[in-house]
């Protein structure tokens, strides 16, 4: 975070451009607050929805762990590889 500049050096003129500088600054962090809200809402409502027609079922219950863990360890190749 800037620090302040030295506000008694400043004019009345400085000032009303740092707070509007400062205002529209918060503006903007507000602006891209809600956007990114909204984009984990779309990505929660995604996951819901996948959960519901999985039977609220892990995407992690497909995954073939002593596979991974082989292909990990470079115990095994993946499938079509090598």
């Amino acid at each position: 975070m800037e620090a302040l500049p030295e506000l008694t050096t400043l004019s009345d003129d400085d000032l009303k451009r740092l707070i509007d500088g400062l205002q529209q600054e918060e503006h903007d962090v507000s602006y891209r607050r809600r956007i990114l809200h909204g984009k984990i809402d779309i990505l929660r409502a995604e996951l819901v929805a996948r959960l519901q027609t999985s039977g609220g079922r892990s995407v992690l219950d497909q995954v073939d762990v002593e596979a991974l863990t082989a292909i990990l360890t470079a115990k095994a190749t993946p499938e079509g590889r090598g």
